[in-house]
């Protein structure tokens, strides 16, 4: 729907009124009057899939690119569709209801996703999520408790929202809260369904075939010599058909990032050896850094 808002140009505005979620549409009988009662029960599902640019979308979807597949591997394809467009729903509900008299249209996913972050925050609390923290002009790439990080995210909506009309700067502080909040519910309401025969051949059908191309890798030190130690984590597929890696390596106060070539046909426990990175030898030369590989079965 993005790409049709786009080609708007000039409708674009009514475009968004129409597919937006506008509470004053539910709540103003002389704005409700210029909408029917299918435009208006629609725009409470097609709100979530407009975004106001690329950058909005792009964000939303590196969010739940973190958290999603997760959820999704714990839920089932099937019922996580149907809770990420529960999620969106109660999000806009609760937008709705709080900025009942509200003229400005609701837009994008972000309340989906934060209800995906809810059940995250439940599922996995603690996971630890790589952040990337600027220092200057130097990233600082740290790993930080799920429950920390998400913590933190809803504290900064609620105190948002205290401190504005809850929609306030174009953002919809208030579909933030509600989706993370029924994200907890849902998760808890669809845990106890169980999945079907359909959902598990079509979560086989769409298991990940590829690890998390971004990876930490915490190395320890050889006894008496200057090799560093680590473990690379891939799937079978990637054993079997290859792949590129960056990962990054803890070095005192800074993360040193390399690119790595996972050849075709390796084994688990097969050692990739990184010449020169390891630490320094006396005559300043350095050792090297050997990986083991991981493969997962998934």
């Amino acid at each position: 729907m993005l790409l049709l808002q786009l080609t708007q140009g000039s409708g674009s505005d009514h475009y968004l009124l129409l597919y937006g979620l506008v509470p004053a549409k539910f709540t103003d009988p002389q704005i409700s009057a210029y909408f029917s009662t299918g435009q208006k029960l629609i725009s409470l599902f097609t709100f979530m899939f407009l975004h106001g640019g690329f950058m909005h979308l792009i964000g939303n979807m590196w969010f739940l690119h973190i958290f999603g597949d997760n959820v999704e591997d714990r839920l089932g394809p099937a019922r996580y569709a149907i809770f990420y467009l529960l999620c969106g729903l109660a999000s806009g509900m609760t937008q709705l209801i709080f900025n009942a008299s509200s003229r400005v249209p609701t837009i994008g996913a972000s309340g989906a996703i934060a209800g995906v972050m809810g059940a995250y925050f439940i599922l996995y609390p603690s996971s630890r999520i790589l952040t990337l923290i600027p220092i200057i002009i130097i990233p600082w790439f740290v790993e930080i408790p799920a429950f920390f990080f998400i913590g933190i995210w809803f504290v900064l909506q609620v105190f948002n929202v205290a401190g504005s009309s809850g929609g306030a700067g174009g953002i919809a502080w208030w579909a933030h809260i509600g989706g993370f909040l029924f994200g907890i519910l849902f998760l808890k309401l669809f845990d106890r369904i169980p999945a079907t025969g359909f959902s598990n051949r079509l979560q086989q059908a769409t298991e990940r075939k590829q690890s998390h191309r971004f990876q930490v890798i915490k190395t320890t030190r050889g006894e008496g010599n200057t090799d560093l130690y680590g473990t690379l984590t891939i799937t079978q597929y990637e054993a079997m058909v290859g792949a590129r890696k960056t990962v990054t390596v803890p070095w005192g106060l800074q993360n040193r990032l390399y690119n790595i070539i996972v050849p075709q046909g390796i084994t688990d426990g097969q050692i990739l050896r990184l010449k020169g990175v390891g630490r320094p030898h006396v005559d300043g030369t350095r050792g090297d850094m050997l990986l083991k590989v991981k493969i997962q079965h998934i």
